[in-house]
């Protein structure tokens, strides 16, 4: 739970409301429910005023929706008035899995799609919400932030369409590259991790690990993800170590160069439990060769720890590497859309972030600080500290 008593004395910066795009629909409806428990359970001396009517409520989603003509056109509707509102707006643009009809073929949507709909939803609003803000945990184009030939910036001009349009926050997860807020300087970007809900996800289902330098170690799979790493086995208080991707620069093969090798650079993981830390895992490739490299080197057990599983590919090539034995558990979030194909395989664990969304929701309507849910280190440390105690407990 967040810590409510700094909501005790502070006012919100207006009526809240939530929309829960299409695409992240379950995720909105769970934050929601989390959102409603947070306010009735907050002691704040304005919650009864008339002045705040609304404070405490039932439900805090609006009801919107982004219909298609039979062309493939579509538009944006709002079936309730957000004048005057704290407008959070919740979109995953990875959800494949939505379709509508174009002269009567079934489309699936893609991030573009799920792009258009959120702008028609924004446009929509009419200049008359108080205050917008987009939660995107999967930062659209977020892989395509940087310029290194003839291409274009897809990601840096989102963000400046968006802050355009009168985005005044932007919320997202484990940006790919977070330096791309560069490109509205003016406009507040807040880029979390959900490291401590992970962390609680792996603790909460392996029993037997021994969380210190001699038993594991925190692998990042390319210099990309070192910082990650670094911060992870810092909280552990374990060592960590880093593959480095030698790619043939020479060709380009489905739109990036092709991996040549995986160098390892680290100390010594004979039978140690691995623990690799990722933002994303799209087709796998990376990481599954990654973890048969780690157990080529006798590594004991070893966790796959990503935000975003999106599983590109399928789970076909997951499933042989399972059986082969070259990792133990995938841990992912529910920050994007899991199909059945992916929640269904047993080795696969799921980190509920609803809450942790939730609080960032609450703490940015009343504008008072987000430290206590930005920086979980302390959180993190508390569980380790049980947990290598045994006496973890799930509801902490």
């Amino acid at each position: 739970m967040p810590k409510l008593d700094s909501l005790e004395k502070a006012m919100p910066v207006a009526p809240l409301k939530l929309i829960a795009m299409d695409s992240a629909r379950s995720l909105g409806e769970s934050t929601n429910r989390h959102l409603v428990t947070f306010r009735k359970n907050v002691k704040n001396s304005f919650k009864d005023d008339p002045a705040f009517q609304g404070y405490v409520s039932d439900s805090y989603l609006l009801n919107a929706d982004c219909p298609r003509f039979g062309s493939g056109e579509g538009k944006g509707i709002l079936y309730d008035s957000v004048r005057g509102t704290d407008l959070y707006i919740l979109v995953d643009v990875t959800n494949h899995a939505l379709t509508y009809s174009i002269c009567g073929h079934e489309n699936h949507m893609s991030p573009d799609d799920h792009y258009q709909n959120l702008k028609r939803i924004i446009s929509a609003c009419n200049g008359k919400a108080h205050r917008i803000n987009v939660i995107m945990p999967f930062l659209y184009e977020g892989r395509q932030h940087k310029r290194t030939a003839r291409e274009s910036l897809d990601c840096a001009h989102a963000l400046k369409e968006l802050a355009n349009m009168g985005v005044a926050n932007f919320i997202t997860f484990d940006a790919h590259d977070p330096r791309v807020q560069n490109a509205t300087p003016l406009y507040d970007f807040e880029n979390f991790s959900p490291s401590y809900q992970i962390t609680k996800e792996l603790l909460k289902h392996i029993h037997d690990l021994n969380i210190d330098k001699e038993h594991t170690i925190v692998i990042s799979p390319d210099e990309g993800a070192l910082d990650r790493a670094v911060y992870f086995s810092t909280v552990l208080g374990v060592n960590t170590g880093m593959f480095y991707k030698r790619r043939d620069y020479s060709i380009v093969v489905n739109g990036k160069n092709p991996i040549v090798a995986h160098e390892f650079l680290g100390e010594k993981i004979d039978g140690m439990d691995v623990i690799i830390i990722d933002d994303m895992i799209a087709s796998g490739e990376s990481i599954l060769d990654t973890a048969k490299k780690l157990k080529e080197m006798n590594a004991h057990r070893v966790f796959l720890c990503c935000t975003f599983g999106l599983f590109t590919n399928g789970m076909e090539s997951f499933d042989r590497a399972h059986e082969n034995c070259y990792f133990d558990y995938v841990i992912t979030t529910n920050l994007t859309y899991l199909p059945k194909e992916v929640t269904s395989r047993s080795y696969v664990l799921i980190a509920d972030t609803s809450m942790f969304l939730a609080s960032i929701i609450d703490f940015s309507n009343h504008d008072i600080s987000l430290a206590n849910v930005i920086t979980p280190t302390e959180k993190i440390n508390e569980i380790v500290d049980q947990y290598n105690a045994r006496v973890f407990e799930d509801d902490i």
